[in-house]
């Protein structure tokens, strides 16, 4: 059986983001989709826009010196324009490890992203490594 076209636009996203493929990412997402990042800490927020969003992406790569990996674990999907990845996400910082479980809540119109809700297992460590 195919995989559902949401899932893998999700696939080819995580893929895009592991290379730094900020060109790719940007095709695959509306001119006004949103990134909401939890949390308290410098990164976190609401980045509205390609700009602003792949902007993000790329402190997040520069802050962690390039150790940031992020491995999706599993994509699941409603077949209504929702879609919701689980992956594991490390990186070295300022003497920092972090290791940590997390999903991204997609919404999709068509064939592009409109909206990424992120959440992490542990907020206060991940607001710890980010500060």
């Amino acid at each position: 059986m195919a995989e559902h076209p949401h899932a893998a636009l999700v696939r080819e996203g995580y893929e895009a983001f592991s290379r730094g493929d900020m060109d790719t990412l940007r095709g695959l997402m509306t001119g006004d989709c949103t990134h909401h990042v939890p949390g308290s800490h410098p990164l976190s927020g609401d980045f509205k826009g390609l700009d602003a969003i792949t902007d993000m992406y790329g402190r997040l790569f520069s802050e962690t010196a390039g150790s940031m990996r992020v491995e999706l674990r599993n994509v699941m999907v409603d077949g209504r324009g929702h879609a919701v990845s689980m992956h594991r996400f490390t990186a070295d910082r300022g003497g920092k490890h972090l290791e940590d479980d997390g999903c991204i809540v997609f919404r999709i119109v068509g064939d592009k992203i409109t909206d990424l809700d992120e959440c992490v297992s542990d907020i206060d460590t991940s607001n710890d490594f980010w500060s």
